[in-house]
C-alpha cells in the first residue's frame, strides 16, 4: 500500500505543478498515470510543439515545460505509478481513500485530487478484423520500454509526432524499421521530418506511403502484415515482421472514474469553483481540464491556478484547526523534502562609511 497526502490521478502539467503547491504546504504527493511517462498529452502527442500562452514564457516547447516542471518539484520527492490507470476507489471509515490501478496497485490518501487533463489516454486503435487477438502478442500502442525492440523487426504506423519520433529513434535500437502512413504527407516537427527522410536515404527507415495496415498475421504471436499501398489489393506487400506499433493518437475518456459517483457533465467532472475545485464528494478535488464550472477555460494556467487553491484546501482538510500562514516564496525560500534549500540572499545592516 503506497500512501501519501495528496494523491494525484493524473500527471500532465497539473498534476506535476500541483506537487509544487503540496511541497510548499510540506506536503507529500504520490501521482498514477496510465502514460509510461510524466507530462501527459504534452509529453505523449506534441512535445516538440510550442506553447505561447505560459506566463513569463513568450514560447516554450511542451517537452521543455513538462522538463521544466520536473525539474521544479523534484525537492518534494513525489511517487510515480505510471502505465497504471486509476480503476477503483473505496473510503474507509477515517475517512480516507483506497485507490486501486488496473494493476492491482494500492494507493492511500486523506486527499484524492484528479486532475487527469481531457480524461483518461486511450490509444485510436486501427480497424482491423483480428486485432484483439495480437494486443501484446506483437501489437502495442505505445512504447514503454524502447529495449524491448532490440534487434526486432518493427513496423510503425501514423503520420505524426510520435510516429515519427519513435521511428527515429528505434531505428537504432531495431534490426528493422517500417514506416506506414497512408498519406504521402506527414504532420509533425519539420527536423522528425527531415530526419526520417534521411534515414530512409541511409536505408536504416523503410517508408512506405500512401499506404496502411489491412491484415494481420500469425498463430499465437504476430508473424507478418499486409501493407496494402494507394488502396489497391494488387500492390499488398506482407511484411514478416516481431512487432506492429499503430500511433494513431490517443482518445480522451473519464474512464473508470466515471463510475465513481462524482458529478459528471458533458464528460468532465462538475466542481466547486467559488471555493477550492472540491466535487460531489468531500475530499476529492478535480483540477485542470478534467472539470467544469460556469465559465471554465481549459488552458494550462488556469489547471496552475486551480491546483494552488487545491492545495490550501487540502491542507486544511489533512490538518483541521491548524493555521497555515502564507509565505511568498520570495521571502520564505523554498525548503525541499530532500534537504535542499532555496532561498534569495538575506538583506544586511551595515553603515556605509
Amino acid at each position: 500500500m503506497i500512501k501519501t497526502d495528496i494523491l494525484i490521478i493524473g500527471a500532465g502539467p497539473t498534476g506535476l505543478f500541483a506537487v509544487f503547491e503540496a511541497g510548499l504546504l510540506q506536503l507529500k504527493c504520490h501521482l498514477i498515470d496510465a502514460l509510461p511517462q510524466p507530462g501527459g498529452q504534452l509529453a505523449e502527442i506534441y512535445p516538440k510543439k510550442p506553447i505561447y500562452d505560459i506566463p513569463g514564457f513568450p514560447e516554450v516547447l511542451a517537452g521543455e515545460l513538462v522538463d521544466n516542471l520536473m525539474e521544479q518539484i523534484k525537492p518534494f520527492q513525489p511517487g510515480f505509478t505510471l502505465g497504471e490507470r486509476a480503476e477503483t476507489i473505496e473510503k474507509l471509515e477515517d475517512d480516507t481513500f483506497v485507490v486501486t490501478t488496473n494493476a492491482g496497485t494500492k494507493h492511500c490518501a486523506p486527499v484524492v485530487a484528479i486532475a487527469g487533463g481531457l480524461g483518461s489516454f486511450e490509444p485510436r486503435k486501427p480497424l482491423l478484423e483480428n486485432l484483439g487477438q495480437f494486443e501484446d502478442r506483437g501489437v502495442a500502442y505505445m512504447v514503454r520500454d524502447p529495449e524491448a525492440y532490440r534487434n526486432k523487426r518493427v513496423l510503425i504506423a501514423g503520420g505524426g509526432d510520435s510516429a515519427l519520433d519513435w521511428s527515429i529513434f528505434l531505428s537504432g535500437v531495431a534490426r528493422e524499421v517500417t514506416l506506414v502512413h497512408r498519406r504521402n504527407e506527414f504532420r509533425g516537427a519539420l527536423d522528425s521530418v527531415e530526419k526520417v527522410r534521411e534515414l530512409k536515404q541511409q536505408g536504416k527507415i523503410r517508408l512506405i506511403t500512401p499506404a496502411e495496415v489491412v491484415q494481420l498475421e500469425g498463430s499465437d504471436l504476430l508473424e507478418s502484415v499486409v501493407v496494402r499501398k494507394n488502396s489497391e489489393p494488387a500492390e499488398d506487400i506482407r511484411i514478416e515482421l516481431d512487432a506492429f506499433i499503430p500511433l494513431f493518437g490517443l482518445s480522451p475518456k473519464l474512464g473508470p472514474i466515471a463510475k465513481w459517483g462524482l458529478e459528471i457533465e458533458k464528460n468532465a467532472i462538475r466542481v466547486d469553483h467559488t471555493l477550492d475545485y472540491q466535487t460531489n464528494i468531500p475530499g476529492i478535488y478535480a483540477i485542470g481540464d478534467v472539470n467544469t464550472y460556469p465559465g471554465k477555460l481549459k488552458l494550462i494556467l488556469c489547471g496552475f491556478h486551480e491546483a494552488t487553491l487545491m492545495c490550501q484546501s487540502a491542507y486544511q482538510r489533512i490538518n483541521p484547526g491548524k493555521k497555515y500562514v502564507m509565505k511568498y516564496t520570495t521571502v520564505g525560500g523554498v525548503h525541499g523534502f530532500d534537504g535542499s534549500k532555496k532561498e534569495a540572499p538575506k538583506a544586511v545592516v551595515k553603515a556605509i562609511e
